[in-house]
């Protein structure tokens, strides 16, 4: 294999400290990469799949797709780009909408009935890991939606046992910031589509995010000030 350049090489080193660090990964590991056909679980299965050619912990994939039935579905051009790939897959077909109210659908309900189905593809396929493509513009997202709407301090871990240690949930992009999977997806030409829910563009996650770009033309550090918030707390200085 030749040396990983630009931003792959970037991704790829941040990936594998946060993997380093959280103790992500074991050999003989069958990871289920979830794949929503979205920029972030494309740049995280591509590079999880070619950093199977030098890292010394050897792991398997599967690519895991669930289709929720969305007219606009791209289950059949993801299928496509896997098999050029070479990369295992399995594409989760879920008849849960076509039986929910409109009224009904919404961010939570969409990621609630995506998660239910790929964990029990998951464990169907026997795969030991379940790797979400949540970067750190998420997590930082997440700790303030905690923060305001939950009024709770908490954030998405890197690495969660579920189920009594039956599947372990990673998420390896956690020290990677969005604008560098969307550079790599950019000059790589990665095929990937974007949510197609019209609570997207008002969802509050997408405030968070509106939030934090005004912060940052006063405060260039604020994400990574909110990043390492949840690692520096002063138990002294709390109710």
């Amino acid at each position: 294999m030749g040396v990983l350049q630009g931003p792959e090489f970037y991704i790829s080193k941040r990936i594998g400290r946060a993997i380093m660090d959280y103790k992500m990964l074991s050999a003989g590991d069958k990871i289920a990469v979830a794949v929503s056909g979205g920029k972030d679980s494309l740049t995280l299965l591509r590079i999880l799949n070619d950093r199977r050619k030098f890292v010394p912990v050897k792991y398997s994939l599967v690519a895991v797709h669930i289709d929720l039935g969305y007219p606009k579905s791209i289950a059949k051009k993801l299928e496509q780009y896997f098999k050029q790939a070479g990369i295992e897959y399995h594409i989760e077909k879920v008849d849960t909408l076509r039986k929910t109210a409109k009224k009904d659908i919404n961010c939570f309900w969409c990621s609630w009935n995506r998660r239910k189905a790929l964990f029990e593809a998951a464990n169907r396929l026997k795969c030991t890991k379940v790797a979400l493509g949540h970067h750190m513009d998420d997590i930082i997202e997440t700790i303030l939606l905690n923060l305001f709407f939950q009024g709770e301090i908490s954030a998405m871990s890197p690495k969660q046992e579920l189920f009594k240690g039956k599947i372990t949930l990673i998420r390896p992009l956690a020290y990677v910031e969005e604008y560098m999977i969307r550079r790599f997806a950019k000059e790589e030409k990665i095929p990937h589509g974007t949510c197609i829910c019209p609570n997207a563009v008002t969802s509050h996650r997408t405030k968070m995010g509106k939030i934090i770009q005004e912060l940052k033309r006063t405060c260039p550090e604020v994400k990574k000030n909110i990043f390492r918030s949840v690692k520096r707390i002063k138990k002294d200085y709390l109710l």
